[in-house]
């Protein structure tokens, strides 16, 4: 049997879901933790018997890449630019505090400074992934709350790809001002684009054969991959282009099929994301580190609501909306493990710095999926009281 053939590792992770996520429910946890203790304890740091994580990291960020196209697919573009405009400096703001946080910390327990910075940098972000799934739908597309959560998880994005095009391009020589620059000009320039493809070559498409459902499905994922992968290439990421490819599909009449029919895909994809991040952890490691990541994310699970919160009010939004979105972004994000990736290979930062970021992003993924789906409104509550789609 070929244990790393793409069947065997697909059987290992499923099977291997269905058994824990069953444990999970029994004993009433969050199924997210379930699929990523399933990966620590399958990948290559735990039995090995799924040693594929090239394959399994990149079926994984298919799954974010589909939850962001289904997410603009609900988003009306005025609404959007609107909640934006209120969210961009609470993003800003929160940002420049939790580098300082991370920093700090950091520098405490004797990691040298560019170490400090970087672990920093790469622990602002809050994750879009957890935001998105374990907020309620009808909170997400039809609530306010909804609006400023993604409001601030893009402006994080763009500000998580400034720090990723940064590191890749001054690896290269490329000049700094360019690198940051250039995410703010290829954004509207793709967002033009897709709003012409669009009116002049989709939408006639989709009027004239809407009446073969396996057609509108080929074409809905060949236009969000299409404009995923054409956004690298502008320099931007695959998710920001999956949903400015979601937002400019979102005016058609088809949009809800569309995201309908997209929902069980995105699952499959999903279960491997979560399975891939307990897959790369490497628990040998983590005693050398165990200290300063229990530090870490506890402060950034504790200051995260009070820090939004705080900004939040300031924009005049409610303190229970505050609240509630505090806790709801409490963890680090995926991209805290793509940063942490990037810096190391490029030598800017030290192998136990980049445990570190690993295991930070993974003890705040696991703590803040666990405070929100038993404390919030959700729809993979364990508590049928809180359960919510």
């Amino acid at each position: 049997m070929d244990f790393g053939g793409i069947t065997f590792t697909f059987a290992a992770i499923f099977l291997g879901a269905a058994v824990f996520a069953s444990i999970a429910l029994y004993t009433r946890q969050p199924i997210i933790i379930a699929y990523i203790i399933l990966g620590a304890a399958l990948g290559p740091f735990g039995t090995g018997l799924v040693s594929n994580t090239a394959l399994v990291s990149d079926a994984g960020h298919v799954g974010i890449i589909f939850l962001l196209f289904l997410l603009g697919l609900d988003m009306q573009p005025k609404a959007l630019l609107n909640s934006m405009k209120s969210s961009s400096w609470v993003a800003l703001a929160s940002s420049g505090i939790y580098i300082a946080i991370g920093y700090a910390i950091t520098r405490g327990f004797g990691f040298a400074h560019n170490d400090a910075l970087l672990v920093g940098a790469a622990l602002m972000f809050s994750s879009t992934i957890i935001g998105i799934k374990l907020l309620p739908t009808t909170v997400l597309h039809h609530k306010h709350l909804g609006e400023v959560l993604v409001a601030l998880l893009l402006f994080q994005d763009l500000i998580a790809i400034v720090v990723l095009v940064w590191l890749q391009s001054s690896d290269t020589g490329t000049s700094v001002i360019w690198s940051v620059a250039r995410p703010l000009i290829m954004l509207p320039l793709l967002a033009m684009g897709c709003w012409a493809a669009v009116r002049f070559i989709l939408i006639p498409l989709i009027a004239r054969f809407d009446r073969y459902h396996e057609y509108i499905f080929l074409l809905s994922v060949g236009w969000c991959l299409g404009i995923a992968e054409l956004a690298a290439l502008m320099g931007l990421s695959a998710e920001v282009g999956a949903f400015i490819a979601g937002v400019a599909v979102a005016t058609s009449p088809i949009a809800q099929y569309i995201a309908v029919s997209l929902k069980p895909l995105r699952d499959f994809f999903l279960v491997i994301f979560f399975f891939s991040v307990g897959a790369q952890f490497d628990v040998s490691a983590l005693p050398s580190v165990a200290a300063a990541a229990v530090v870490l994310a506890l402060s950034f699970l504790c200051l995260k609501p009070v820090v939004y919160q705080m900004l939040l009010r300031g924009v005049s939004e409610s303190p229970k909306l505050a609240w509630n979105l505090g806790f709801r972004l409490g963890q680090c994000s995926e991209f805290a493990l793509l940063i942490a990736v990037v810096a190391l290979e490029s030598g800017r930062l030290s192998p136990t710095a980049h445990t570190l970021i690993q295991a930070t992003t993974i003890l705040t993924l696991l703590i803040s999926s666990y405070l929100v789906v038993t404390r919030f409104p959700t729809p993979i509550a364990s508590n049928d009281a809180l359960r919510r789609d």
